[in-house]
């Protein structure tokens, strides 16, 4: 590998280098070589210290206590202090809680997590967390950049990472140069160039006319690309959860046993290798499959089986008692209903992945006599049905926080339970989570948590949507390159 990268990334509305207001997905994994955070999440997932060497909890988790390294310099020359991480952190916090805000920023879920930061200090930051929020999982909010502390909302500001911006060119270029006051052993790669596209298309033309040596893509035709003499494909997780949700004050998606039947229908390989072509990581909970935090001992709840679905369903009255094809059963009125179920699907802009996945979906609901109607909408209509549990079934994502909490999805009444899912040990369950102060009390929280969704089926997980990394230049040996950090490792990477 010789000592520069030229990058091709997407990017038409970042107009100004401001790390704390990112406004486009490959400009994060730009800011992650120029920017650092108290804390990193390693290659298992799990929180290391990063600009912190050490901390502690006390109080069962209300203070969390960090202590910085000595000799952290910002690439101006200027030494990081306390005080910068805790006018970095407060920035975050005031605009996440101010009144009627349009624009909380991107970090603004720290405000679930902190009450108050302080410094004790140059060198030790006190953290006081909100409340229901004294847990372990309060690391995972501490990985947000830290800047110095008059330059939080300045344009360009200097960083304690790998490198530093030395040339932007809004809609044409970035350069990144090596940070001489970085504190660890300075990369082979001395610098590197990334060139802004305007459209996935262009990343992947750019990459195929050998423009660039590395490109960051989503785009299902960057599947023809995995396998080749003169490039190389390193699969990435994102963060965006595929599911299909379920409105439990449907009926009769009230019924556990319909639930149950659905899940056993649903065929999630089968879409991912139709659909996605592969470019997925398959997942049954809402946790990283693969991770200390996923509890893997659930496997039989969530097979493929459509002999088990047709036994549900008769064990719960539906059969086809007209010979027409579709189940029905008498309701409390005595009333026949027959089992048909709306699907309702939004789409990405030039993206029909979702749409085929509720049409295969329904051929797989078909196999027993459900009756299914798809609806596409737009993503502002299909929100207003969510919001007021106007369906049935769902093809929706989530994009999942940094912290390894699911509460949000699961809690009766919270937020992201759109279907309406309500269960008392679930809730007291994702309330025990929020005490974990150890990692080993939080995972068998996150294990307990798993096995109640196992059992009750609030949603059905498909995947977490992949992407690619093509390169014709290997960069690193990090084995979890990850959506938002897709060039970590390249600052240790020596062959």
């Amino acid at each position: 590998m010789g000592d520069s990268l030229i990058v091709g990334i997407q990017s038409t509305k970042t107009s100004l280098l401001q790390p704390l207001d990112p406004v486009e997905r490959d400009m994060m994994s730009v800011y992650e070589l120029v920017y650092e955070s108290l804390v990193n999440i390693d290659d298992d997932y799990l929180p290391q210290a990063g600009l912190c060497e050490s901390w502690e909890e006390s109080g069962n988790g209300k203070t969390w206590t960090f202590h910085l390294r000595d000799n952290i310099t910002f690439s101006d020359g200027t030494p990081m202090t306390a005080h910068d991480v805790v006018a970095t952190a407060q920035y975050i916090l005031d605009r996440a809680n101010e009144d009627g805000t349009q624009n909380p920023g991107y970090y603004f879920n720290l405000k679930y997590f902190v009450k108050s930061i302080s410094a004790s200090g140059d060198k030790t930051v006190v953290v006081k967390t909100a409340a229901g929020r004294n847990y372990w999982g309060v690391l995972y909010a501490m990985t947000f950049p830290i800047l110095p502390k008059d330059r939080v909302a300045a344009e360009n500001p200097p960083g304690t990472g790998p490198y530093m911006i030395s040339t932007f060119e809004a809609g044409d270029y970035i350069w990144l140069q090596q940070n001489p006051y970085w504190w660890q052993t300075h990369p082979q790669v001395q610098e590197i160039m990334f060139i802004m596209h305007d459209s996935p298309n262009a990343v992947i033309e750019s990459y195929e006319y050998a423009r660039v040596d590395t490109i960051f893509t989503r785009s299902i035709a960057a599947a023809q690309h995995k396998s080749g003499t003169t490039s190389l494909a390193l699969d990435y997780r994102t963060n965006q959860l595929e599911t299909v949700l379920i409105n439990h004050r449907s009926y009769p998606l009230d019924s556990l046993a319909v639930r149950k039947a659905i899940r056993y229908l649903i065929d999630p390989d089968k879409i991912a290798k139709q659909v996605y072509m592969g470019m997925v990581e398959r997942t049954d909970t809402p946790m990283i499959p693969g991770t200390w935090m996923y509890n893997d001992t659930l496997d039989s709840y969530f097979v493929t089986d459509v002999a088990a679905a047709r036994t549900l369903l008769e064990e719960d009255g539906w059969f086809d008692t007209d010979e027409d094809g579709i189940l029905d059963k008498l309701d409390a009125s005595g009333k026949k209903k027959n089992l048909h179920l709306r699907i309702y699907v939004y789409e990405e802009p030039d993206n029909n992945v979702r749409v085929e996945t509720a049409n295969l979906i329904a051929d797989m609901l078909g196999q027993v006599g459900i009756s299914t109607k798809v609806e596409i909408m737009n993503f502002t209509d299909i929100q207003d049905k969510l919001e007021a549990a106007s369906f049935d079934l769902a093809i929706a994502s989530f994009a999942m926080d940094t912290c390894p909490d699911p509460g949000y999805l699961l809690m009766t009444g919270n937020t992201g339970n759109y279907g309406l899912y309500r269960s008392n040990d679930m809730t007291n369950l994702c309330k025990d989570l929020r005490t974990q102060t150890t990692q080993s009390g939080y995972q068998q929280s996150l294990w307990n948590i798993q096995a109640r969704f196992a059992e009750d089926v609030p949603f059905i997980c498909l995947f977490y949507r992949s992407g690619s990394v093509l390169t014709r230049q290997m960069y690193t040996t990090a084995r979890d390159v990850r959506e938002l950090e897709l060039l970590r490792g390249i600052e240790t990477f020596h062959p």
